[in-house]
């Protein structure tokens, strides 16, 4: 669960924008059949601003943690 923890932090969300800029700037330049790469790339984007883990369900997480109120 601890990945689940770190794709939450900042950190998490940082390192998901970069992975998918780097698979849309790859995609883009490779083309043809690589054009599924920025389809990702563009998921890992859209979910890294969004604030949200998709893989979170996978580890029995829900997608978004609650605020904590303190």
């Amino acid at each position: 669960m601890q990945i689940v923890h770190f794709m939450e932090s900042g950190t998490g969300r940082l390192a998901r924008i970069v992975a998918g800029l780097a698979l849309v700037a790859v995609g883009t330049w490779q083309g043809g059949g690589w054009w599924a790469l920025v389809a990702l790339g563009a998921v890992f984007v859209v979910v890294g601003l969004w604030g949200r883990c998709l893989a979170a369900p996978l580890f029995d997480s829900p997608l978004r943690r609650a605020k904590s109120s303190t």
